[in-house]
């Protein structure tokens, strides 16, 4: 494992320390502290909410990807950029971004690891590398961090919005008005495997605009998403 540390110089909680200074979800780091990943002053504690004092010393490291029983990869994926640190693939439609329990088909992740690709081990071992998710059904580009560093640094660059996530979406249903839909997300509560807007959910926020409108009653429409809720937009373009 790779090990990290450093000096804390301001008191907190653990959790909200840590997530500010490696730029990690809380999510993330909370998973991180609770599998015993994460120690003070030589100590490993797994309390999220471990008060900190100045002067401790925080070591954290990550998880290695665990193998696993081989996958039949019979696709190809097209890389729209490459570099050292990352990577930008056009994710076909039809393609499951990372493993799951209920996912029995090869994914992108399972591809990536096919091809020799270094990637970082941050988010756990069923989604390293995964800066962010798009839908099995949605074709589009995504960001593969091939290191712990970028990884970080890619996802503070979606936190802080300096990287966007833009969609062209045809609907059959076209839009009155361009405009912004903030409603929260969650799941339905008679089923539970559907994405929608309930009052408990999660903060969301969507952008539409609209382009152009065929004579089949087919909206071409631009979409910008503040925040990554699953099923987001279709969810939204709903409400």
């Amino acid at each position: 494992m790779n090990q990290k540390s450093f000096i804390v110089e301001t008191i907190g909680r653990l959790d909200k320390v840590l997530t500010d200074k490696i730029n990690q979800s809380r999510n993330q780091v909370e998973q991180l502290i609770k599998e015993g990943l994460v120690s003070i002053n030589g100590k490993v504690v797994t309390k999220t909410g471990y008060k900190l004092s100045i002067g401790d010393r925080v070591e954290y490291s990550f998880k290695e990807p665990i193998p696993k029983d081989k996958v039949v990869v019979d696709f190809d994926v097209d890389i729209i950029y490459e570099d050292d640190v990352m990577m930008v693939v056009n994710k076909p439609s039809g393609l499951v971004v990372h493993p799951a329990p209920s996912v029995k088909e090869a994914t992108l992740v399972d591809w990536l690891i096919q091809k020799g690709i270094s990637l970082s081990t941050i988010s756990g071992e069923e989604r390293h590398c995964i800066v962010h998710r798009i839908d099995k059904e949605t074709t589009g580009a995504l960001v593969i961090a091939k290191t712990n560093e970028a990884h970080q640094k890619l996802s503070l660059q979606l936190q802080d919005k300096s990287m966007g996530r833009y969609y062209l979406a045809l609907v059959d249903y076209p839009l009155k008005d361009s405009g912004i839909v903030e409603k929260p997300i969650g799941r339905n509560r008679k089923n539970r495997l559907k994405m929608d807007i309930v009052s408990e959910g999660k903060y969301a926020k969507s952008a539409f605009y609209k382009i152009a409108k065929s004579d089949a009653n087919v909206e071409l429409v631009a979409v910008k998403l503040f925040t990554g809720r699953t099923h987001q937009i279709r969810v939204h373009l709903n409400s």
